[in-house]
């Protein structure tokens, strides 16, 4: 087995050369008069509308677009004024439906927006009809933008004009959005972001907030009656809604009882952050736990409150002990367990504020483990606020959620979407698999917001005869679930992070590249994500003979973070090998933009260098420097456009052969930065990679991959297990100065 190579070098980074280009029409298209009419029409009656309207000063507008509209072919002619951009006034995003998706994105805008945007619609028709018979095509404006074609008009520019018709081309209506949304229970209500305060909005509406139902600017908490008449007065303003009252999947509570087993003190092992259930202090293990209950002492509680919580903390803690099978080679962990529900339901909402205060409270633990799922499935057009909380957590802080992927119930025999909070783009979302491989019976499935892979990975986690020891209250208990599928990669990336001392960024890419083979992947990945995680930390730290598995890490800061100096060995003129890369990092995202959640997106090509830069593996071309027009759908389902998690291979079978090496036989990674937002989120923002090279003709080339490395600048450092956990065990060894106070002394005489 060969070991992990850690590749330290300088990420070179570079400002984007290029500026968009002028605006047109998709080649063979054109725009009618018509089509401006309509629009012109839609935002008159919205302007009568909205001026009824007296809860804030401005109006909600929602564009319908014709398609999965990427940012590029978003309004920029309508609802925009001078320094003011449409991007800029996006209070909402989400899709038509699933099977065929459109965008419907909303703006919040001035009235006297409104009033430009039909003046500029009115100047714009008067134009077509005068100068352009009526209809204008995508060879008309070529000439314009070349010059053939001479436009002159004393009431609007050019390029103005011109962005009006492709707006015209891409929306098929403005109108108002409203949503039949009906919920029994006390909800979680996010609204649209106006320029009036979330708490003044509804005492305007009549209903009166304490700070302890607002959870940020635009999320509140209201009770059934207040809904109800926040729906009747001012539907306009809803933009997500969810029940506050989570239940819990009771396929994670199949127990049966038995004995138990004993274990040594507890020295320096790294510590868990665990959020579940109640912990029972009188268990085998309760030495290496440090329980908290949140929760309020009103809140009256039952031996089964324990047993869920318990039984996850018994599997970080000691679960190859009584899983001899699953043995991980992690050795044990300490955990800080916090106990913030009761019973198989709980409010969401308190939820929210304990975790925001137990992560800001315990700023050592960078691992956490969440195995409390919905029963409810996710909606397609926005993430959970559950999710969303952990998401910003992740973001602010150092730390990774690693999150079960909730459970179908038994009697239920088509997987269900996965529940709150496994819609978590940032954390590590864990489905199970059996001992076969497949997926388990209670999986239910991903992807969230109809595209981002979720569960990201699977692991064990009992079914059918073959179910998992835990410790419960009142013993040993065989357990099937999600729940226990999670703990044990929580073991793994606390191995990664706080033993092997790898960031998140590397540890996460790390997990998620070892489920992967080089074949194609045959099971569904909505129902087991990248893949099954292997059972021993060895296979995910160390590959075999024939394959070179080597991590990068660094700080995106311009458009483009990018090396071309990385050596792979070269045999005969070209290189022997197929090759994959997982790339992961932590983006900011905001809940308010629904479907168009992350921020920031880093775009990975790899592969040999030519004359025209990088040959990447995937053959993406999004961001090639030849004109090369790429689809947003095509994007998004071929390079995964907006996904914080990139894995890129190539598929090994007997027929590959060694590719040419051009010029000095090396290999390139660039990333490139793109926003979402007109505010820069993607600056300064870490990434992790993991590469791994296979030898197809399984010829072990790794001394030469580390000479030519060093020979061409890198620090190349081996991860050799044994030596880093030596490593942390000296760092964590406590030291008593009393001792050194006894110690004699040389005189000074």
């Amino acid at each position: 087995m060969n070991n992990l190579l850690q590749l330290k070098g300088t990420f070179e980074q570079a400002s984007s050369d290029s500026r968009p280009g002028a605006s047109n029409l998709p080649s063979g298209k054109s725009v009618k008069f018509s089509q401006l009419e309509q629009l012109k029409k839609n935002l008159e009656e919205l302007k009568i509308f909205w001026s009824k309207e007296n809860i804030f000063s401005g109006a909600l507008i929602s564009v319908y677009y014709n398609k999965v509209a990427a940012k590029s072919n978003r309004i920029q002619g309508l609802l925009s004024k001078s320094s003011i951009t449409a991007n800029s006034s996006i209070v909402g995003a989400r899709f038509t439906n699933v099977e065929s998706p459109k965008h419907i994105i909303t703006h919040y805008v001035s009235m006297e927006i409104i009033d430009e945007s039909i003046e500029r619609l009115n100047i714009c028709i008067n134009i077509l009809n005068e100068n352009f018979d009526g209809t204008i095509t995508y060879d008309i404006i070529k000439k314009i933008n070349s010059n053939q074609r001479s436009f002159v008009s004393s009431k609007i520019a050019k390029t103005k004009f011109l962005k009006v018709i492709v707006d015209a081309f891409y929306v098929e209506k403005f109108d108002v959005l409203v949503d039949d949304i009906d919920l029994k229970d006390k909800s979680i209500i996010t609204i649209y972001k106006t320029d009036v305060k979330t708490k003044e909005l509804m005492e305007k509406l009549g209903i009166s907030l304490q700070f302890t139902r607002v959870m940020d600017d635009t999320t509140i908490l209201l009770r059934p009656d207040e809904f109800a008449l926040l729906k009747q007065k001012a539907p306009y303003l809803i933009s997500m809604a969810v029940s506050d009252i989570t239940q819990l999947s009771k396929v994670d509570f199949d127990f049966c009882d038995n004995a138990v087993i004993s274990i040594p003190s507890p020295g320096n092992e790294p510590t868990i952050g665990v959020i579940d259930t109640m912990f029972d202090e009188n268990v085998y293990f309760s030495e290496w736990v440090k329980f908290t209950n949140v929760l309020s002492e009103d809140i009256p509680l039952s031996p089964s409150d324990y047993k869920h919580g318990t039984a996850v903390s018994s599997i970080i803690v000691d679960g190859p002990s009584s899983n001899p099978h699953m043995d991980d080679g992690c050795g044990r962990f300490r955990v800080r367990h916090f106990g913030v529900a009761a019973g198989n339901q709980f409010s969401s909402f308190t939820i929210l504020r304990n975790i925001d205060e137990i992560i800001s409270s315990n700023k050592d633990i960078k691992v956490w483990n969440l195995s409390l799922g919905s029963k409810l499935e996710i909606n397609p057009n926005f993430i959970s606020p559950e999710a969303a909380m952990l998401d910003k957590i992740q973001y602010e802080n150092e730390v990774i959620f690693i999150i079960a992927g909730t459970n179908n119930n038994a009697t239920e025999k088509e997987p269900k979407a996965i529940g709150a909070p496994a819609d978590s783009i940032n954390s590590l979302v864990v489905n199970s698999v059996n001992f076969d491989n497949q997926p388990a019976s209670y999986t239910r499935k991903g992807p969230v917001l109809s595209f981002f892979t979720k569960p990201d990975i699977s692991y064990y986690g009992g079914d059918g005869k073959n179910l998992m020891s835990v410790c419960t209250p009142t013993g040993e208990a065989f357990v099937k679930g999600t729940s226990f599928s999670a703990p044990w990669i929580s073991r793994k990336m606390s191995y990664l992070i706080d033993i092997l001392g790898l960031s998140r960024e590397v540890s996460k890419a790390l997990i998620i590249n070892s489920a992967t083979g080089w074949e194609k992947q045959k099971i569904d990945i909505s129902l087991i994500g990248h893949g099954i995680v292997p059972l021993k930390i060895d296979d995910v730290v160390r590959c075999p003979d024939d394959e070179i598995q080597f991590v990068l890490s660094g700080v995106s800061e311009k458009y483009d973070t990018y090396n071309y100096n990385i050596p792979v060995p070269v045999s005969k003129d070209k290189h022997p090998f197929v090759a994959k890369a997982t790339l992961c990092y932590f983006p900011c995202c905001s809940r308010n933009q629904g479907v168009d959640y992350t921020n920031t997106e880093l775009d990975i090509s790899f592969g040999r260098l030519n004359k025209d830069g990088i040959k990447s593996i995937n053959n993406n071309y999004q961001s090639a420097k030849t004109e090369c027009f790429t689809w947003e759908e095509d994007a998004r389902k071929l390079f995964r456009k907006w996904d914080n998690i990139k894995h890129i291979r190539e598929v090994f079978t007997q027929k590959n052969r060694p590719k040419t090496a051009y010029d000095k036989g090396l290999w390139g990674i660039s990333l490139k930065t793109k926003e979402r937002l007109d505010k820069k989120y993607g600056a300064g923002i870490k990434f992790g990679i993991v590469v791994t090279l296979k030898e197809i003709n399984g010829v072990n080339r790794i001394d030469d991959f580390i000479k030519n490395c060093s020979l061409r600048g890198w620090l190349v450092n081996k991860i050799d297990v044994e030596n880093r956990i030596d490593i942390y065990n000296i760092a964590e060894e406590k030291i008593n100065f009393n001792d050194f106070d006894a110690m004699p002394r040389k005189s000074t005489n």
